[in-house]
């Protein structure tokens, strides 16, 4: 019986001394994983629910950070005026990190915005008819009108500063992909855009209606002296296919030049205007991105080409996909480049996927070189030849310039008399 007893006790003491062990392995975890100010300040019935924790290492954030993020939220969730959804509050949060950067187009996406985003892009789609690029102040700017669109019969004109929408203040948003999303929407339905004008130096508010917007980001010509005139709007997902057919077009009426008109073009699909430069350079390196590991990706062309003179028209507004072709001509002396300095965007974007909750990242993963090595971001691509647009048509879209009129072209197709006549 003696025994019996003694064994008792013996496992007694041992599971008091194991529920002893394990209160304070877990509150010595959790305090130094969470900080012992944030343990004691929860209500007693919160102890034992299951918590979960972001880490960093000790050498990655300040301690003082982390206390100053559970304070934000404790107050926020305890002492601001009306309820508020700390999930809500943690997804901001992790905006937050992207922000961080301090990179324009490194963005979290939530849930609803990704699926928006990767909604394929088409010529079709819903909304007011224009072609945006963010300026050199993050400013969303109108850089094209398209004819007869909602906008156009609206009033708004080319460099105008869109600084709302809905009435929202759309300034601090420096991706220009979030603000189109809440410019498009279903046909028949009003948006109120809020532009500022700088050639009056005031705001103006516009109801556009918007509509089913059908648009072609390509057209071509045959100008005067059987000279080609292509304009590409913007690199969409099967440019290079259309750019192909209107290139053969004006092959087929022996053009002796060709002009390739990319001002206010904000970019596009890098994979497309690959293809394009590669119809028309000679054998060799098109573009190379670089990460921060120095790990290269080349793009080349064969020796496949066209072999006529031809000119590029540029601007500041010239963007990315933009500056690829017009940088690769200008380095194998294949274009003569026309206008005013591109806008320097020379960033690789890319997008994971791998997030349970079906959002997000759209990141920075590389820079991407001319063929001759040069890094163009922050920084453009000059035109071999500076043509300022003049002051009267500033306001105007590029396609209702008269040709006579514009004197960018008429210095380009000047350029290309020059070099049929000696070649």
């Amino acid at each position: 019986m003696r025994n019996k007893k003694t064994l008792i006790k013996i496992i007694a003491i041992v599971l008091v001394c194991s529920a002893l062990s394990f209160f304070a392995g877990y509150f010595v975890s959790v305090g130094t994983l969470v900080s012992w100010k944030n343990v004691m300040a929860r209500p007693l019935t919160s102890w034992f629910k299951q918590q979960h924790a972001v880490f960093f290492d000790e050498d990655e954030v300040d301690i003082k950070n982390i206390e100053a993020f559970n304070r934000v939220k404790d107050v926020l969730r305890t002492r601001y005026y009306k309820p508020v959804d700390v999930n809500a509050l943690f997804v901001g949060a992790i905006k937050g990190l992207a922000e961080g950067v301090e990179d324009p187009y490194t963005v979290y996406y939530d849930p609803d915005e990704m699926k928006r985003f990767m909604e394929e892009s088409s010529g079709n789609y819903e909304g007011i008819g224009v072609l945006v690029s963010m300026d050199e102040n993050y400013l969303l700017t109108v850089a094209e009108v398209f004819p007869e669109s909602p906008a156009k019969e609206a009033g708004i004109q080319k460099g105008d500063k869109i600084v709302r929408v809905d009435q929202e203040d759309v300034t601090d948003i420096k991706d220009p992909d979030l603000i189109v999303k809440k410019i498009k929407g279903a046909p028949g339905t009003i948006v109120t855009i809020t532009v500022f004008r700088e050639e009056v130096r005031d705001y103006i508010d516009f109801d556009v209606t918007r509509q089913t917007i059908n648009v072609s980001y390509i057209s071509s010509k045959v100008l005067d002296d059987q000279i080609g005139y292509i304009r590409i709007k913007q690199f969409d997902n099967d440019i290079s296919q259309d750019f192909q057919n209107h290139l053969n077009s004006l092959l087929a009426q022996e053009i002796k030049g060709l002009v390739i008109d990319l001002r206010d073009n904000p970019g596009g699909d890098y994979r497309e205007v690959v293809k394009i430069c590669d119809m028309l350079l000679p054998n060799g390196l098109i573009v190379y991105v670089e990460d921060r590991y120095g790990n290269r990706r080349e793009e080349f062309s064969d020796s496949n080409h066209i072999d006529i003179p031809m000119s590029v028209l540029i601007n500041g507004y010239s963007a990315s996909a933009s500056e690829i072709m017009s940088a690769a001509l200008k380095d194998y002396g294949k274009g003569i480049l026309v206008g005013t300095k591109t806008f320097g965007k020379g960033l690789v974007q890319q997008i994971d996927l791998r997030f349970t909750n079906g959002g997000g990242l759209k990141y920075t993963i590389a820079r991407y070189f001319t063929p001759s090595g040069k890094h163009i971001h922050d920084v453009g691509v000059e035109p071999d030849i500076e043509v300022v647009l003049d002051e009267e048509f500033k306001s105007t879209s590029i396609d209702d310039i008269p040709h006579d009129k514009d004197n960018q072209l008429q210095v380009a197709i000047s350029e290309i008399k020059k070099r049929y006549a000696n070649p």
